[in-house]
């Protein structure tokens, strides 16, 4: 992600001692550059992260195809009405994690080692008491969730026997999104993608032995992907504390810092609520399909796994953003932050209209991915393309969104992107209540599109007011103290 500037260009560059990368500004005072290493392409960090989100979609796409082919088209629906509750319980867990890092990025930005090492210590034991109450919370939860959500009865007992799996193996999830958010934090995206590939790529053999040889199901899939996350947990901690001393907490560091943890949780549950806002306002969409039957249940689940493939993009320019400006942040580099976001903007852009033409070429051959010969695959097509073609006319909006939420994010900005997520569930809500009403399929699609384009007003309105905050508060010219 570069700006053009004869006097100030951003670009990435590969600190000295190789481990990381650092975000920081090439700049020419009198003909005399004043920067140090080697220089490299921003897509050297957003590049691992849109690889890396694409393998963390291939743990459930598995988990899909493997179920769909060799278990049924039932057992597909299972696990695919599922979704939307992972997606609150997973989402929530993710955002909790993200939001302690936030502090993590800042101090890194202004240079703050021992702050660093703190507040990865005091992540790490915020993250333990959460991951002990998530765990109880979401697992006595869960019956009458999918009670709610209209689940057909034919693949509720294959869903509940799924969702409580993950759900008893959020450790594994939860550590893994934060260790891996600690190291991309500091620059490094390339070592968590390399973990994630190896742990894909485990995940799908794991599928295959359980689920084929020994018959084990959606059970199967669901052991597969816990234990595949917990590996890419325990490789990622590994590395921090073999090869990252300048992150790796002292003795002295580990126990709970007042400062920092009323820091981090003043990030991490307004990032956590917006994800659970989120995801609650995709379980009312999620009931409205349900209504139409195991059939468009299915078609539903394949067609959304190919959408989650494709826009992982966006997903990539976010995570690179909320790192981008944090850093910059605890620099008291705001001009930069704002060319950041141009800069993202503009590929993202770039990026959704690829990812619509994506969609429009291979939802049919890939959604033949998921189903045995026995399918009636006419039958399906129809729902699933109801839904994708739709969704993909609205990328535009959907990319803002993760732009604009995750810079504010960065900078120390919690509420609003909340109020972004609270928009964004209003949306899907009066959507799906007229869709439940009148029983329309496509309406009941639309519940997305209207969601992203009503997310990507507000915060695209929301990014100028925090700017401007910001302006009056900090001179630009003046780097902050680091953080306490």
């Amino acid at each position: 992600m570069t700006t053009s500037s004869e006097c100030d260009k951003i670009t990435f560059v590969l600190s000295e001692d190789k481990t990381y990368f650092t975000i920081i500004s090439r700049r020419f005072s009198h003909g005399k550059r004043h920067d140090k290493g080697k220089s490299a392409s921003g897509l050297q960090f957003t590049l691992p992260l849109i690889i890396g989100n694409i393998f963390q979609q291939l743990y459930n796409m598995a988990d899909t195809i493997i179920v769909g082919r060799y278990v049924g088209a039932d057992a597909l629906a299972a696990v695919g009405s599922t979704g939307t509750i992972m997606f609150l319980v997973l989402g929530f867990a993710q955002g909790i994690t993200a939001g302690f890092t936030v502090l993590t990025s800042q101090r890194f930005g202004a240079k703050d080692t021992r702050g660093v090492k703190r507040s990865v210590a005091n992540g790490i034991l915020l993250a333990l008491l959460f991951t002990v109450v998530l765990t109880f919370f979401s697992m006595i939860s869960m019956r009458p969730l999918l009670h709610l959500m209209n689940t057909p009865e034919n693949i509720f007992q294959d869903a509940y026997t799924y969702i409580m799996i993950i759900c008893g193996g959020l450790i594994a999830t939860i550590f893994y999104n934060l260790l891996s958010s600690y190291l991309r934090a500091v620059g490094n995206s390339q070592t968590p993608l390399m973990f994630l590939i190896f742990s894909a790529v485990l995940n799908v053999l794991l599928d295959l032995l359980l689920i084929i040889h020994f018959k084990m199901g959606v059970a199967g899939a669901g052991y597969a992907t816990v234990f595949s996350q917990g590996i890419s947990a325990v490789l990622c901690l590994f590395y921090i504390y073999r090869s990252m001393p300048d992150m790796w907490p002292e003795k002295h560091h580990w126990k709970l810092h007042a400062a920092d943890s009323r820091h981090q949780l003043s990030m991490g549950i307004p990032m956590a609520l917006q994800f659970a806002i989120t995801a609650s306002g995709t379980m009312i969409m999620q009931a409205a399909i349900n209504l139409f039957g195991s059939e468009a249940v299915a078609a539903f689940t394949a067609a959304c796994k190919l959408q989650n493939l494709v826009t992982q993009g966006f997903s990539a320019m976010g995570q690179t953003m909320a790192t981008y400006s944090g850093q910059n942040f605890g620099k008291g580099d705001i001009p930069r932050i704002k060319k950041g976001v141009r800069a993202a903007l503009l590929t993202s852009v770039t990026y959704s209209i690829a990812a619509a033409v994506l969609v429009f070429l291979l939802l049919k051959p890939c959604l033949s991915l998921f189903f045995s010969g026995d399918v009636d695959m006419a039958a399906m097509m129809p729902w699933a393309k109801t839904y994708s073609y739709m969704c993909a006319l609205f990328y535009v909006p959907l990319c803002t969104i993760f732009i604009f939420r995750n810079a504010m994010q960065g900078c120390g900005y919690g509420f609003l992107p909340m109020m972004g997520g609270v928009s964004e569930l209003f949306a899907r809500l009066i959507v799906a209540v007229i869709a439940i009403k009148v029983i329309s399929y496509p309406l009941a699609c639309f519940c997305d599109p209207a969601a992203w384009v009503t997310a990507a007003v507000f915060t695209g309105v929301s990014y100028l007011f925090v700017m401007k905050d910001i302006d009056k508060k900090y001179d630009s010219k003046t780097p902050t103290a680091p953080i306490s």
